[in-house]
C-alpha cells in the first residue's frame, strides 16, 4: 500500500550534486535488475517507500490547514485511558493522544502526536505536577510501531516487542506522580533517527500538553529523556530549543540521552557491512522519507526491497536483518555511497554538535557498547562543558542494551532533581 493520498511530500528537493560513477558491481545489478512497475519518476518512489497507513485517521490523516497553525497547536485530541492502563500495567488518571501541528525537518509543516498520561498517584509538590518527556526508542519504519499507536490499541493489534521493556521506566514515573509524555519523535513519516524532526516533534509535544485542557500542566517543569534512537530526540530537542521553540526556555529543566549517536559520518561507516548494517540500512530509508533526494542514488533493488513490506517493520526487526553484514554500496548507484559529496551535505544538515544545548545534560555510556561509538558522545560533551552547559557524564557498565539498565539508578534520581527544581549539578 502506497503512501496516503493526503501525505504530503517535502518536495521540493535540493539540486543534485555530482557522484562517482557506479562500481562495475553497482553496474552489473542497475543492469539486472528492474525497476519496481509502481515506479515511474522519483515522487512514485517516494510515496512507495512511505510507511502504509495505520488505519488509525489520527495518526494517518493530513490536515489541510497546517500551513495557519503555530506549531504546538492542538489539532485533535482522544481520550485512551484504557488502552495505556492495560499497556502499561497500571491504572492512570487519565490518557490522551494528542495530534499536533510541528515542522519537518526541512521546514515544512508537519504534524506530530504524542501521548500524554497524567497518573492517578497525588503531586504534593514543589509547584504543579511535572512532566517526564519520555523519547522512548522507536528505531522503526511503520506507524504501527509507535507509542501513540501501541498506547491507544488493543494488546494484541500490531505488538511492537521493543516497547514493553522500556515500559517499567514509563511506571516508574507515574508512581511517584510525574505526568508522562510519550511523543512519536520520528514524525509522520518515521523518520527514524532524523535529528531534526525528532527535536520538532518533541517541543512541539511539549507545546501542545502545556496549552491542552484543563491547563494544570502549563506552568510545569518538563525533563527529556530518551535511550538510543530516543536519545538522538532528547538531545535534539535541547540542541535546538533556542532556535525553535525559545518560549521554552525555563519549562524545559534537563535533557538526558544514553546510547547517543552524535557523529552520524562516524556511526554510518562503522556500521556499513557489519552485523549492524542492517540498522544503516533501515535509517537510509526511513531518512530518504524527509530527504527523498536519496532517492536519486539508490538502485533498482534498493527499490524492491525498500518498497515491499520492509518498509512497515518495527524494532525487533531492523538488527537482525544485519546479520549478513550488508554493505550500503550493494543499495546504491554510485561508487563509495557514504565518502561522497551528497552525502557529505547530508551529514552536515544531521549534525547538531556546533550548537549549545539550552539545558542541563545528564549523558551516559555503556562502556563496552560495540555499535555506538563511547569517544563520540565524550567529544560532544567536552564541547558543551567548554561552551558553559552545565553537564554530567557517565560510562556505565555493560554494552548498548545492558547500558540503558546500568545507567537508569543515577538518570533516576538525576531527573527528580530537575523535576523538583534543584539546581542541577555539573561535572565539567
Amino acid at each position: 500500500m502506497a503512501a496516503p493520498a493526503s501525505a504530503a511530500p517535502p518536495y521540493p528537493v535540493e539540486p543534485p550534486l555530482p557522484a562517482a560513477p557506479p562500481s562495475p558491481l553497482q553496474a552489473w545489478i542497475e543492469g539486472t535488475v528492474p525497476a519496481p512497475p509502481a515506479v515511474t519518476d522519483e515522487e512514485s518512489l517516494w510515496r512507495a517507500i512511505a510507511p502504509s497507513p495505520s488505519g488509525d485517521p489520527i495518526l494517518d490523516t493530513w490536515p489541510a490547514d497546517l500551513a495557519e497553525r503555530a506549531p504546538g497547536e492542538v489539532i485533535e485530541a482522544r481520550d485512551v485511558t484504557v488502552p495505556t492502563a492495560l499497556r502499561v500495567g497500571m491504572p492512570v488518571a487519565r490518557s490522551t493522544l494528542l495530534k499536533f501541528r510541528s515542522t519537518s525537518g526541512t521546514g515544512a509543516p508537519s504534524f506530530g502526536t504524542a501521548t500524554l498520561i497524567v497518573p492517578l498517584a497525588p503531586w504534593t509538590g514543589p509547584g504543579p505536577r511535572p512532566v517526564e518527556v519520555n523519547a522512548l526508542p522507536i528505531n522503526s519504519l511503520g506507524t504501527h510501531c509507535t507509542p501513540g499507536y501501541q498506547m491507544s490499541h488493543d494488546l494484541l493489534d500490531k505488538p511492537n516487542a521493543d516497547l514493553p521493556v522500556f515500559l517499567p521506566a514509563v511506571r516508574t514515573a507515574l508512581g511517584k506522580g510525574y505526568a508522562v509524555l510519550l511523543p512519536d519523535h520520528e514524525g509522520p513519516f518515521m523518520a527514524y533517527a532524523e535529528p531534526n524532526v525528532a527535536a520538532h516533534v518533541v517541543l512541539d509535544a511539549i507545546r501542545a500538553a502545556r496549552g491542552f485542557p484543563p491547563g494544570e500542566l502549563g506552568d510545569s517543569r518538563y525533563v527529556a529523556i530518551g535511550y538510543s534512537g530516543g536519545a538522538i530526540a532528547a538531545y535534539a530537542a535541547a540542541m535546538k530549543l533556542d532556535e525553535y521553540a525559545p518560549e521554552l526556555a525555563g519549562v524545559l529543566t534537563g535533557a538526558a540521552a544514553g546510547g547517543l549517536v552524535t557523529d552520524y559520518v562516524n556511526i554510518a561507516h562503522q556500521f556499513n557491512g557489519r552485523i549492524s548494517s542492517g540498522i544503516l540500512l533501515t535509517v537510509t530509508l526511513a531518512l530518504a522519507r524527509e530527504h527523498p533526494e536519496i532517492l536519486r542514488h539508490i538502485n533498482n533493488s534498493a527499490q524492491w526491497v525498500a518498497t515491499s513490506p520492509l518498509r512497515d517493520i518495527c524494532g525487533e526487526t531492523s538488527g537482525p536483518l544485519g546479520v549478513v553484514g550488508i554493505p550500503i554500496e550493494t543499495a546504491a548507484d554510485t561508487a563509495a555511497p557514504l565518502d561522497s559529496e551528497f552525502a557529505a551535505a547530508l551529514f552536515r544538515q544531521f549534525d547538531l554538535t556546533g550548537r549549545t544545548s539550552s539545558v542541563p545534560l545528564f549523558i551516559y555510556h555503556g562502556a563496552h557498547d560495540p555499535w555506538i561509538p563511547l569517544g563520540d558522545a565524550q567529544r560532544m560533551f567536552r564541547q558543551q562543558c567548554g561552551r558553559g552547559v552545565p553537564g554530567v557524564f557517565r560510562v556505565v557498565p555493560g554494552e548498548h542494551l545492558i547500558g540503558y539498565v546500568t545507567g537508569a539508578p543515577e538518570l533516576e534520581g538525576w531527573i527528580d532533581g530537575r523535576l523538583h527544581g534543584i539546581p542541577a549539578p555539573s561535572e565539567c
